[in-house]
């Protein structure tokens, strides 16, 4: 407890005189950046730190186009984006801020506890549509995804669905806390949401990445020894021109008391 005073203390003594700054982009971000910008507040009287969701296409489009000073994204920035960004005469820093597990959710009430890798595929690309196909109820499978723009939303296609397309027609919703109030409200649902995320609403689901040989449960800790196989690392974009005024604010979120609240809100810390 000391050490974590300790280093609050010396943040406070670093990180003065800071600037206004704006966070915008990936929804799985957001719950950490809000918690972090509190507390780094709290620390730094003088500070100001705006936080603002809509997806990590949304962050990387503001920070392009100047109405952000930070993307937060739940994916590595696209190349067609570092185009328009050397083509605006900008230099952008990349920086990993903590990891994240990425949840398959049903309903509680489903009786379904484990799929693999094939299986989920076969869902989310609309081969497969009942659950009795994979062991449980006759009952319409009912997918959701995030929308486009979200950094979730690749990075499943990439890792779950070895970028094979969506199936035509699936539920897009344009933030994870919609997901899961639709999840735990729909009996055939199955989506897909960060860590931080869980709750009693939903229930998530063990996974196979080797055909059905071993299936591991989300958490921080099958994530940190790699046993649970969809992870994926959470990062902040910014302009080398910013760094004077942002890196204050993300060199908190490095440090041991930014990790801490990583840790306290469902994620998994660099260390």
């Amino acid at each position: 407890m000391k050490k974590i005073i300790l280093s609050v203390a010396i943040a406070a003594s670093v990180f003065s005189g800071v600037q206004a700054q704006r966070v915008k982009g990936s929804d799985t971000v957001l719950p950490l950046s809000q918690k972090e910008a509190e507390s780094y507040m709290k620390a730094n009287p003088a500070a100001s730190v705006s936080i603002t969701g809509g997806g990590s296409g949304v962050g990387i489009s503001a920070l392009i186009d100047g109405s952000t000073d930070i993307a937060q994204s739940s994916r590595k920035i696209k190349f067609s984006e570092k185009q328009k960004l050397q083509e605006a005469g900008k230099t952008v820093k990349e920086v990993v801020i903590a990891d994240d597990a990425l949840a398959v959710v049903v309903n509680p009430g489903n009786k379904v506890s484990q799929l693999t890798r094939e299986q989920l595929e076969g869902i989310f690309t609309g081969k497969i549509t009942n659950w009795k196909e994979v062991g449980g109820a006759d009952l319409k499978i009912i997918p959701y995804s995030r929308e486009t723009s979200s950094g979730t939303y690749e990075f499943f296609k990439e890792s779950v669905l070895k970028n094979k397309n969506y199936m035509n027609g699936i539920m897009s919703m344009p933030a994870t806390g919609a997901i899961i109030q639709s999840v735990s409200q729909t009996k055939g649902a199955i989506a897909y949401v960060g860590l931080a995320y869980l709750n009693k609403d939903v229930k998530a689901l063990l996974v196979s990445y080797d055909g059905g040989k071993s299936y591991v449960a989300p958490s921080i800790k099958s994530a940190k020894d790699k046993t649970y196989p969809i992870v994926r690392a959470l990062y902040y974009y910014y302009l080398t021109s910013d760094a004077k005024k942002v890196t204050p604010f993300i060199d908190y979120v490095l440090s041991p008391a930014g990790q801490k609240i990583v840790e306290e809100i469902g994620y998994i810390t660099l260390k």
